[in-house]
């Protein structure tokens, strides 16, 4: 929290600016000399010492402007009310007086909360994200003249309460692709239902133009809508990354990068530390299509949060946790020409097929959930307009009871099954007898890692929830460990 002081002095006219602050925070004293004359407001002409305390906090930001005009304004004695320790002041004065919107301001509210402040004034272009935040009082300011108008006692601008937050009226979901569109592929969409009840991440393997991406761009349409504290996470980090400071993100997101994008903004980072695709994604679908063909730092950046739910962007001088809870998908041909395996020749030779799968490391594979072959689809089908064996309303009925099931289980805090802890697995898969000794004789066949043997119960346990079974059975273990895949399990 930064507190802005203001002391005047006798002296040549002059703004000093103190406390760490960068370009954009030291110009600030240009666009508050000019937002004020065109406001018509009084600049004493004195020496203007403005501090940005605690002083050795390095400052980037452009918001603190509002907050600087409002300690001249109350250090020469123009306003009646007083800022009390519970109000925070957020905002960018334009050169006109007009107040522009920050970025990432949801953050600073939620921040601002945590500290005791429940009075925000900030500028009204950011009042629909700011009205997610429950429980704190918003002043929404359009021009400096009305700030000062209101805390001289003239005017008084109109506050809002949000007493449990502003939860946007529901909208028509608009997905690109359904599930229903795409012709046959029985196992991929089955692979996909259960990657939405449960949160799981999945591998889609197959030669080129067998629907792999189409599969991947129709899973948002299954996914459950955002809650109210989802689109307050992401809102907030989108808000963070763009300059849409006043919308709303009502779907889960689905981010696609390309296989030529940066480490820096898949992963996040940059001279100012901003989100990447990876928290871009949080709490909807990261699709990283062709995934042997990113390089190999990213795709080794994916361990943490495909574990924890979370990535750490680590520079010289800042270090910051973004969330990033998403599913993956990825998709992959099982060769570089894309036909081994397939009833087309295969032009590669075994030290490139091996070099094109070693891309992926163990690790990473290990981090996943799913993986399903994609097979070609017989050319008489492809013209039709829906698959007669796909129900789309069906599918997302299934997923919103398992989803259902899970919030029961784990409360509030907002985690599916892929999530679950180690304790947690001990606490909630309840295997039957039968179920546990399938499983530990196929961990010992398959040598499967530790992770590996914890996740295929989370998967079991997810395929529980949609049939509806209170514990783990047989043919749930069975069918999870069929997704389960070992090294040479991405040539399918």
């Amino acid at each position: 929290m930064i507190e802005a002081e203001c002391h005047i002095s006798n002296g040549l006219p002059s703004i000093v600016l103190v406390g760490l602050g960068n370009k954009a925070v030291d110009e600030a004293k240009e666009r508050i000399r000019s937002a004020f004359a065109s406001c018509k407001l009084t600049l004493p002409a004195k020496r203007i010492t403005i501090n940005l305390a605690p002083a050795d906090v390095p400052k980037e930001s452009t918001g603190f402007d509002l907050a600087i005009a409002v300690a001249i304004l109350q250090a020469s004695a123009q306003t009646k009310h007083m800022l009390s320790r519970q109000e925070a002041v957020i905002g960018e004065v334009g050169l006109d007086g007009q107040i522009r919107p920050v970025r990432g301001v949801i953050g600073k509210l939620l921040a601002g909360k945590a500290h005791g402040i429940d009075v925000f004034y900030i500028p009204e272009a950011n009042l629909r994200q700011a009205m997610l935040v429950p429980a704190i009082t918003i002043v929404p300011v359009q021009n400096l003249r009305d700030l000062y108008l209101s805390l001289a006692g003239t005017t008084p601008i109109q506050t809002h309460y949000t007493k449990s937050g502003l939860l946007p009226e529901p909208q028509q979901q608009r997905h690109t692709q359904r599930l229903s569109e795409v012709v046959g592929q029985t196992a991929a969409k089955r692979g996909l239902e259960i990657a939405a009840a449960g949160g799981h991440n999945i591998f889609l393997s197959g030669p080129p133009g067998t629907g792999k991406s189409m599969l991947a761009k129709a899973l948002p349409s299954i996914l459950p809508p955002l809650t109210q504290q989802e689109m307050l996470e992401v809102t907030q980090l989108h808000s963070l990354a763009n300059n849409a400071y006043d919308q709303l993100v009502t779907e889960r997101p689905f981010r696609s990068p390309h296989h030529s994008a940066s480490n820096v903004s898949i992963v996040g980072g940059g001279y100012n530390i901003r989100p990447g695709e990876i928290s871009l994604s949080h709490r909807g679908v990261l699709f990283l299509d062709e995934m042997p063909e990113f390089g190999r730092s990213t795709i080794e950046a994916l361990r943490q949060p495909l574990e924890d739910g979370t990535i750490t962007v680590a520079r010289a001088k800042d270090s910051v946790l973004y969330p990033a809870d998403f599913i993956l998908v990825a998709t992959a041909n099982p060769c570089p020409c894309g036909y081994y395996g397939s009833s087309k020749p295969c032009t590669c030779s075994a030290h490139t097929i091996m070099r094109y799968q070693q891309k992926i490391s163990g690790p990473i594979l290990d981090r996943i959930d799913l993986f399903v072959g994609v097979e070609a689809v017989d050319h008489r089908y492809l013209l039709d307009k829906t698959d007669k064996n796909t129900n789309d309303e069906a599918l997302r009925q299934r997923v919103d009871a398992a989803r259902a099931k899970q919030h029961i289980r784990f409360g509030d805090r907002g985690i599916t099954n892929a999530g679950m802890s180690n304790r947690e697995i001990k606490m909630y898969a309840r295997l039957n007898t039968a179920a546990t000794n399938i499983l530990n004789q196929a961990a010992a066949h398959l040598d499967i890692s530790a992770r590996s043997y914890m996740r295929s119960i989370k998967v079991a346990r997810t395929i529980a929830d949609l049939d509806g079974a209170s514990e783990i059975g047989v043919h749930h273990i069975t069918e999870a460990l069929q997704y389960r895949s070992q090294r040479t399990g991405i040539v399918v």
